[in-house]
């Protein structure tokens, strides 16, 4: 693992991550609703940030898993690292961040996250991590505003809070205001992006049940839905490529990928 045993993990303040997320994950945008904030550091500097809320829709989450409780688990809402960290250091700062979880908010029991396969990438991180898939589906929420921006659906359908405190639906006003996101993305002249989201799920209490099946991670590319970096690429096409570059170097093969990786060990 290298020197990614080296990292260091520790709450940090909203304000001091949230300018992180802006500054170095892909969509450049913090997500509402997040309660804690876990910043990864190595050689006494910020290169990592992992947020996690509750969750815009949780209505719509909280039956994944038997009995949950309103407070009983969180969503992992922005994972951004910059190049400094090394290699397997997303999955470590993961594993820690499960541990400290453990410790300390025993009333957690299990951890969601969605990969954006429509522009960033399909999940490397959460399986390595140890994280289950539980959906692929194709993409319905993202969408290519007229003036360049994209954003997810979320914030045209209901009011959310924003980081000042006020409440914000962008631009639906007037009759307006109960259109369906879809229809006023539509008449603003949004474009729905094409792509796939996958749904990941982890159990850090492992008596709990889940209520979906789980999926092979197989089918990642059996249904077209691999990326890696905003490319699109099959998983298969990667541990190939990853193959040759490392026989080409000498170093040893990572396994992973089409199989699950078992979780790294702390």
């Amino acid at each position: 693992m290298g020197r990614a045993k080296e990292i260091v993990v520790k709450v940090i303040p909203a304000k001091i991550a949230n300018d992180f997320v802006k500054k170095h994950h892909y969509s450049g945008k913090v997500a509402f609703g997040n309660k804690v904030h876990f910043g990864v550091f190595l050689d006494n500097a910020l290169h990592g940030v992992a947020s996690f809320g509750t969750g815009i829709v949780k209505r719509k989450t909280i039956g994944l898993v038997e009995n949950t409780g309103w407070n009983d688990y969180l969503e992992l809402s922005r994972l951004a690292f910059d190049d400094y960290l090394p290699r397997n250091s997303e999955s470590r700062a993961l594993s820690v961040i499960i541990k400290l979880l453990k410790k300390h908010s025993p009333h957690v029991k299990w951890l969601l996250s969605y990969a954006d396969g429509t522009q960033c990438g399909d999940g490397t991180i959460y399986r390595a991590a140890g994280f289950v898939l539980t959906k692929i589906g194709k993409n319905t929420s993202i969408y290519k505003l007229p003036d360049g921006n994209v954003m997810c659906d979320l914030p045209f359908e209901a009011s959310v809070i924003a980081d000042n405190g006020i409440k914000k639906r962008y631009g639906k006003t007037g009759e307006k205001a109960s259109w369906s996101a879809k229809r006023f993305i539509k008449y603003i002249g949004g474009e729905q992006l094409v792509g796939h989201q996958l749904r990941y799920i982890y159990l850090i209490d492992k008596s709990c049940k889940l209520t979906v099946p789980t999926i092979p991670f197989s089918k990642i590319d059996e249904m077209g839905a691999g990326m890696y970096k905003g490319e699109k690429i099959s998983i298969a096409e990667r541990r190939k490529k990853a193959a040759a570059e490392e026989t080409e170097s000498g170093d040893q093969p990572e396994t992973g990928g089409l199989s699950p990786t078992l979780p790294l060990q702390l």
